[in-house]
């Protein structure tokens, strides 16, 4: 199992630990095999505390994304933190549904941001090379 060197009063002892059985271990010393008895001290109880926490209770609706209309059309937010790689379109471009509006780069991946829906951009907030976070608004597609 375990080998250990030991020099006690001078002399080296080779200790090999063969076998431990609760108590009692087999061992041998220097080619001789010898059953001993093994003390063990108390174990000290551990005093981390146990993390104890309430149900999570969600409310009707938390944590479904819900598309909200703002006045005069819908925003396209970044679907996540990077930088404005390409635009695809320009203030007053018609779009149809599903088509690219603009390449963002995040993580070192282009991510292409599709239309929602179809209408006319009407609020272009950002040009090619703006860092943008998640959430932010791009443009608002207005009805056409």
């Amino acid at each position: 199992m375990k080998k250990f060197d030991f020099t006690i009063n001078g002399n080296n002892y080779s200790v090999h630990v063969q076998d431990f059985d609760d108590d009692q271990a087999t061992i041998e010393v220097n080619g001789t095999e010898y059953k001993v008895e093994v003390k063990q001290e108390k174990k000290k109880s551990v005093k981390t505390p146990k993390l104890v926490r309430e149900k999570v209770v969600r409310q009707p609706g938390e944590g479904q994304i819900v598309k909200k209309p703002t006045p005069g059309g819908y925003s396209v937010v970044a679907p996540l933190p990077g930088s404005i790689f390409k635009l695809m379109v320009k203030e007053g471009d018609i779009v149809s549904k599903g088509d690219v509006l603009l390449i963002l780069e995040a993580m070192k991946m282009e991510n292409h941001v599709l239309a929602d829906e179809t209408g006319v951009i009407r609020d272009l907030r950002i040009k090619e090379g703006d860092a943008v976070l998640q959430n932010d608004v791009l443009m608002v597609i207005a009805e056409p």
